[in-house]
């Protein structure tokens, strides 16, 4: 046996018999205490919950617990007995826990515990009471002063009981010396104590005056501190356990690295051949395309680079830049599949490839773009490289046994001093590829007029965008008359774009910039707001006698929006305009470019109430068996047959055949673009339902429209009657007709 196990003997044997001899105290003591039915949760909780309820002190092994406090109101309210019984109770269990976790701790040291507490215990409660009495303690508790007195007494009590009792026990155990471990302890000893007789007080406290809210702000004060410092304690433990883990993993690992680093060097210098092997690999993949293995974009602009360097110290040295587009390389995608897009790509490269020549480079640019650098004696030269480029791309390619047709569009861009960086190379050649796409041309070579249209095109955009946000757009509205009566029916809604700078902007500049940039969605919802609110105003105020339909155009963009149709419920349930009185149109290219789809939609549309109509019938490739498919109601006659039926051409046969197909169909006509009195008596005569044009009306803005209304506004003496005389005496056709 140790020298310290004789000093713990020792100490058993000097705290036993007074632990046993406080014990027996209280049980002789307690039979003649009065308890209630309250002592028995108060037991529980100090012997079964205020062990695992605690919270270490920093810096040390003492523990803050809820059981000094229990203990110490069991103590006021039931006596010492009581007390000493809990205290010993609550010992005794604690050390089980810690025993039941795993911890090591000896019979003997629970013994002692258990006798200490007991001990410390039974002193505090002769000293109370010594200085109180042995009369019932609750009734020195009531007073603030009292309760105040008899829990310093109290603490200060257990704080010099458990010094004596507790202190020589931590010197043996931890084997130093005791004047250290009672420097150590007191502090922690006197916290502990104090903190068990403050918590004891407010509870006390909250009982006696039937505070409910001091004692709910204490339980919730004390239940945050326990929260967080649980919360802590489990962090600490959870980083503990992964430093662990992640030492024991590195170990592990670094014993597998090192039967690893053995064969590594063994292989280190395979891995070196193979590396620089690999390093050509990546700088063939870094430059060329993997599809067709042409030099790639990278490529491309470093020999670009290369020639304008060789153009800014050689003014005669001459290049060019081909940027080639295949035409309809998409239709060609979508419906034969990707595989034969990607090998339409390669075919397409390979006879490239076999029309250049010496010191002319080939590279893909991307997806269906290449581009030729071309060395040149003269300009004449690459536009002879674009001749023969385009013929030999317009020879069929057989891919998987089918023939393929395909063209491609070409910009030039010649060297020039001006240039300094590869991309403004490059962005001329693409602006002039496009120009020749627009233009239907096989190429077209830049000049700065494009530079500067394309930069002329993204202003409008940006003001266009501006616009849109500033409403600087109107609405225009130009009659409908029904030739019959030759009285208004109906309004197309027209938008018209009035610039701060450079006035009024015809629609035909700026409705293709919304359709390519998606602003032509908003825009259309825009005007069918405005112009269904019109409508819903003028038929609310004129009843029937205002216009029976308001026309709106849908772009093709729109028509194959997904949302189109709740957009369209949301603008008549907004404006409160019945869906009969309104009627949009949809170009006849629109229908025809997907008719199984455009049914479906215009379906849709019509199921709403809304009427439709296909406009600019006849310059499209509509096919008479999806046309009487159509759920439409109106047929609008292209301006441009209109416009030539007097040179007695074959226009006037198309208007007849339409007017006629649309009265087999149980459709309206529309005449567009009226503009003679011979053209309004032939379509008249041709049975023409209704007509608008600059013989009626330019479009106009809502408040000559409100003056045209209150008027009552008419073109009956348009038609030459004969009480009213000849056209040229008619003072009403005169003012009527615009040129």
């Amino acid at each position: 046996m140790d020298r310290k196990e004789k000093k713990l003997n020792n100490l058993l044997l000097v705290i036993l018999p007074v632990g046993l001899f406080a014990v027996g105290w209280a049980l002789v003591d307690v039979v003649g205490v009065s308890v209630g039915l309250p002592l028995v949760p108060l037991a529980i909780a100090t012997v079964f919950l205020s062990s695992l309820l605690k919270i270490q002190l920093p810096r040390s092994n003492v523990h803050l617990t809820i059981s000094d406090a229990l203990i110490i109101i069991s103590l006021i309210v039931y006596g010492g007995s009581v007390a000493v019984l809990l205290a010993a109770a609550e010992a005794a269990f604690t050390s089980f826990v810690i025993r039941r976790d795993g911890e090591t701790i000896k019979f003997k040291t629970a013994v002692l515990n258990v006798s200490n507490a007991a001990v410390v215990t039974f002193v505090v409660a002769w000293a109370v009471r010594l200085f109180f009495g042995s009369a019932n303690l609750t009734d020195t508790a009531k007073s603030t002063s009292g309760l105040i007195t008899m829990l310093l007494t109290i603490a200060v009590t257990l704080f010099f009981a458990s010094i004596i009792c507790v202190t020589p026990f931590l010197a043996v155990k931890t084997g130093r010396p005791f004047l250290m471990v009672l420097t150590e302890y007191c502090p922690d000893a006197l916290v502990m104590y104090l903190v068990g007789a403050l918590i004891a007080g407010l509870t006390l406290t909250s009982i006696y005056q039937a505070n409910v809210y001091l004692m709910a702000s204490a339980v919730a004060f004390f239940a945050m501190v326990y929260w967080v410092y649980r919360r802590n304690v489990d962090d600490v433990r959870r980083s503990n356990a992964q430093a662990e883990r992640a030492e024991r993993k590195r170990a592990e690992q670094a014993e597998k690295h090192v039967g690893e680093l053995t064969h590594y060097i063994s292989e280190l210098e395979k891995s070196g051949e193979a590396l620089r092997r690999s390093r050509e690999r990546f700088r063939h993949a870094a430059y060329h395309d993997a599809l067709t293995g042409l030099p790639n974009r990278n490529q491309l602009i470093d020999a670009i680079r290369t020639q304008i360097e060789k153009k800014r110290r050689n003014q005669k040295h001459q290049f060019a830049v081909l940027f080639l587009d295949l035409d309809r390389f998409k239709t060609i995608n979508d419906s034969l599949g990707h595989s034969t897009g990607d090998g339409l790509i390669r075919a397409v490269s390979e006879r490239l490839a076999g029309v250049l020549t010496a010191g002319q480079m080939l590279g893909r640019f991307s997806g269906d773009e290449f581009t030729i650098l071309a060395g040149i004696n003269s300009e004449d030269e690459a536009l002879e490289l674009a001749d023969r480029i385009s013929a030999a791309i317009a020879e069929p390619f057989l891919l998987n046994e089918r023939q393929v047709f395909t063209s491609v569009s070409m910009g030039i861009a010649f060297g020039s001093p001006n240039y300094t960086e590869a991309d403004e190379m490059l962005r001329d050649a693409d602006i002039a590829m496009y120009y020749a796409k627009e233009s239907l041309e096989a190429y077209a070579v830049f000049d700065q007029n494009m530079h500067a249209e394309a930069v002329s095109l993204l202003q409008l955009e940006t003001d266009l965008r501006t616009a849109i946000e500033r409403d600087e757009l109107e609405i225009y509205y130009q009659p409908i008359v029904d030739l019959g009566a030759t009285k208004l029916v109906g309004f197309e809604a027209l938008v018209r774009w009035v610039h701060p700078k450079f006035g009024v902007i015809p629609p035909s500049n700026f409705i293709p910039v919304c359709e390519a940039t998606g602003l032509i969605v908003p825009l259309t919802i825009e005007i069918l707001r405005v112009a269904c609110g019109q409508m819903a105003e003028w038929r609310g105020r004129l009843g029937d006698e205002g216009p029976t339909f308001m026309s709106v155009n849908l772009s093709g963009k729109h028509f194959g929006h997904a949302e189109l149709v709740q957009q369209i419920k949301d603008v008549l349930a907004e404006t409160g305009i019945e869906p009969r009185f309104l009627k949009l149109e949809i170009t006849e290219s629109a229908v025809m470019e997907n008719a199984e789809r455009a049914i479906g939609m215009l379906k849709q549309i019509r199921e709403t109430g809304v009427q439709l109509c296909i406009d600019d019938f006849g310059t499209g490739h509509s096919s008479l068996s999806y046309l009487h498919r159509f759920p439409v109601d109106t047929l609008k006659v292209d301006r441009s047959f209109v416009a030539t039926m007097e040179d007695g051409s074959e226009n006037g046969e198309i208007v007849r055949t339409v007017i006629a197909l649309a009265k087999i169909l149980k459709l309206n006509v529309v005449a567009e673009g009226i503009e003679s009195i011979h053209q309004f008596h032939q379509l008249r005569i041709l049975g023409c339902e209704y007509g608008q044009g600059f013989l009626f009306s330019r479009p106009l803005p809502v408040g000559e429209i409100e003056k045209m209304l209150s008027d009552k506004f008419n073109w009956e003496n348009i038609l030459p009657m004969p009480d009213y005389g000849s056209i040229a005496q008619n003072k009403e056709f005169s003012r009527l007709r615009v040129q």
